[in-house]
């Protein structure tokens, strides 16, 4: 069997209950770095035997992960932060699962879209997942595209592009869409910047970004 199990996204105690009884029964946790992951599993005392999983081994192993599945072992993947598949890796191995009749369960908890969605003060009745947009090949399309999507639409950003995305924003969405760009969620110094595109580029020109960044844009007309 294999369990899709969330971890938190900054606060260590956002993890459920029944996601850490299910790290400390599996057979083998997969995680997408096992030092960062080793600090939260160090946390609450979990003690099972950990393997790597991440972008860049995902197409040689899950054959040999599914052979091991079928031959009895239980595992749970675990991504840096956040639910697994959600602009991390586990997509392969959930596809390759399902054709061969394994049993897989996703586990409710953190992700960080939800928050920066609901706390934004933006319509949350029906919105659009981009996650991480193209840095070059195809970013232009998209956003041509996505000029006249009508839809909250909800980004994730490196802090080292978010001024010049907004400026991107800016420029084929308007000026003065409204956004919200949060900044490390459930941490300390968790921030939330609301206003027009260019007014939300111009704050972060002259303060400093740290940390993950979630980027919502209203949709036109919205």
């Amino acid at each position: 069997m294999l369990y899709l199990v969330p971890t938190p996204i900054g606060n260590l105690k956002d993890i459920t209950l029944r996601s850490i009884e299910i790290l400390q029964s599996v057979d083998v946790i997969l995680c997408e770095d096992t030092r960062t992951s080793s600090k939260l599993l160090q946390h609450y005392n979990i003690s099972k035997p950990t393997s790597p999983y991440h972008q860049h081994n995902e197409h040689k192993i899950v054959e040999h992960l599914t052979s091991q599945m079928l031959a009895g072992k239980n595992f749970a993947l675990i991504t840096d932060a956040g639910t697994p598949a959600i602009s991390d890796p586990a997509f392969l191995l959930v596809r390759e699962c399902i054709k061969q009749n394994i049993k897989v369960e996703c586990l409710p908890g953190a992700t960080a879209f939800v928050p920066a969605l609901v706390n934004s003060g933006l319509t949350t009745n029906r919105f659009t997942f981009e996650g991480f947009i193209p840095i070059k090949k195809g970013r232009q399309t998209l956003l041509k595209e996505l000029a006249t999507e009508e839809r909250t639409m909800i980004f994730y950003e490196s802090p080292y592009r978010v001024v010049k995305t907004l400026e991107n924003f800016a420029e084929y969405f308007g000026a003065e869409r409204q956004c919200c760009v949060s900044r490390e969620l459930t941490k300390m110094f968790e921030e939330n910047k609301r206003g027009s595109l260019i007014e939300v580029a111009a704050y972060f020109k002259t303060h400093t970004l740290k940390g993950e960044v979630v980027i919502v844009v209203a949709g036109l007309n919205s």
